[in-house]
């Protein structure tokens, strides 16, 4: 199982787009600070992400949609009542989202507590701030101009409700 994003290997560039087997992170034009801070940062934020009191990161587990191996990307996470909101730092080209839309599911760790969750939705601003908590209203425009919306499963919706 892959854990660092930026790897490039198996032709699938994990960290915001671009064409096969680039380098994409370090010269990425669009947030090129970010994406040099994402490359170095990933492989730690992967060690705490998902783990038991870090509700601040997720680990998403999505399946490649060319290759078909799994990968795992960490990605900060905010728990709503029907699933999950995910700020995009590199918009609808990030391949863990285009895997995920592909395959229309994916497991997200968060809290210590994987969840498989369905129908990937992309969301604007207005409509992910009624998610947020007033710390994250005032960070998330920083550093992401969409959102994904997961909705749990139907068999992790009833565990969900016991949390």
């Amino acid at each position: 199982m892959k854990t660092l994003a930026s790897d490039t290997r198996g032709g699938e560039d994990r960290t915001g787009g671009g064409a096969a087997g680039t380098r994409q992170v370090a010269t990425s034009t669009r947030r090129p600070v970010l994406a040099r801070a994402t490359r170095l940062l990933n492989p730690i934020i992967l060690k705490l992400a998902g783990k038991r009191y870090v509700r601040v990161y997720a680990v998403i587990e999505h399946r490649g949609r060319r290759s078909g191996r799994t990968y795992t990307t960490p990605v900060a996470a905010r728990r709503t009542s029907d699933g999950f909101m995910v700020p995009m730092a590199f918009g609808e080209q990030a391949d863990w989202f285009r895997n995920v839309l592909a395959a229309g599911e994916c497991v997200i760790r968060w809290n210590g507590v994987a969840y498989h969750v369905i129908e990937p939705e992309l969301v604007d601003w207005a409509t992910a701030r009624l998610a947020l908590g007033r710390v994250e209203r005032m960070l998330a425009p920083l550093f992401a101009r969409q959102f994904v919306r997961l909705r749990l499963a139907p068999a992790d919706a009833g565990s969900a409700a016991a949390e």
